[in-house]
């Protein structure tokens, strides 16, 4: 019987060893199928054929998994966070749990890699040493923040699903509930919350992590290492006061602090820190460019693009914290 669409699946395991097999311990909630990119070389040669002869090999492999945007949930977008920019001890104090991730600065991040499975009932496809390569979130006023990934791993296999893992529960992001922070390098990130103004953003990252081919034994990457993480943020807001602000920062170069928040359900722990499950980005660096003026519903509006640096003044570059109830990544 043919594959049915409805019965395709993403499960996730996280890997104690990188590259060494992890059974699924849950689903990711969304879609996407894998992708094996296998390189075939047709090598030219003169042996008196004008059809060529049939010879092929094959130098390389890899895999590929490019997960849909789909609604962010603070349970799920922990994912790409630990197998993108660094897996990470929570922490409890002051209210839930929080995992926080700093961006690399001077030295790369220990990642944890995953093992991928996907399908439907037809056939299993998997790989090993998955690694996030890049990933956005983004969202709009009235909608949910959405997110999405690109997973690279070594070469895909088949074999069976894992049976019965945890199917999780996810509590969406939502625009809504989100604030606008932006301060001046030299003054305290969170501080002064921009209101009546954010209408969109959208944040790009490519966490700088490659696959390293090497001779090893073997015709898939040898491991994966980081050449640094590139990270911008488009945020289109109200033309106002504010805006007009952000542009002769713009235009002076001056280095900004920016913090983008977002809160859901009450936690089932709270504290003096957090009371909610919270999404929190933050950002220090300089506008790159400005849009032209343009409308929405009839207003006017401005959209610029913010590019993430370390800033020595502020001593920060970019960190992504997430705050919820879960006390393990699953």
């Amino acid at each position: 019987m043919a594959g049915v669409k409805k019965l395709r699946k993403i499960l996730l395991g996280r890997e104690q060893t990188a590259g060494t097999e992890a059974n699924a311990s849950t689903y990711w909630r969304g879609t996407g199928t894998i992708q094996e990119n296998i390189t075939v070389e047709f090598p030219e040669e003169d042996v008196g054929y004008l059809s060529g002869l049939n010879r092929t090999y094959i130098p390389k492999t890899e895999a590929l998994l490019e997960l849909d945007e789909t609604p962010a949930t603070f349970e799920g977008v922990l994912h790409l966070l630990e197998m993108g920019i660094e897996t990470v001890t929570t922490a409890t104090t002051g209210g839930g749990v929080q995992y926080v991730y700093d961006f690399p600065t001077t030295a790369a991040n220990t990642i944890k890699t995953y093992t991928v499975e996907g399908g439907d009932d037809q056939q299993e496809t998997q790989f090993l040493y998955g690694f996030c390569q890049s990933f956005s979130l983004s969202g709009s006023a009235g909608e949910a923040v959405m997110m999405a990934g690109s997973i690279v791993g070594r070469q895909v296999a088949t074999g069976t699903f894992t049976t019965n893992p945890t199917m999780p529960s996810q509590d969406e992001i939502l625009f809504g509930k989100g604030v606008l922070y932006i301060d001046t390098a030299g003054g305290t990130q969170g501080l002064t919350p921009q209101t009546t103004t954010f209408l969109s953003f959208g944040l790009e990252v490519d966490t700088g992590w490659r696959a390293t081919y090497t001779g090893d034994g073997q015709i898939y990457f040898t491991f994966a290492k980081n050449i640094g993480p590139e990270i911008t943020l488009n945020l289109e807001f109200e033309h106002d006061a504010f805006s007009v602000a952000q542009l002769a920062a713009w235009r002076a170069e001056t280095a900004q602090l920016i913090r983008v928040q977002f809160t859901g359900a009450t936690l089932t722990t709270t504290g003096t820190t957090y009371t909610a499950k919270t999404l929190r980005i933050d950002l220090a660096g300089s506008w790159e460019s400005f849009d032209k003026l343009g409308e929405r519903d009839g207003n006017d509006v401005v959209a610029g693009t913010f590019r993430a640096r370390y800033d020595t003044t502020a001593s920060k570059f970019a960190t992504i914290t997430d705050v919820c109830n879960l006390t393990a990544v699953p």
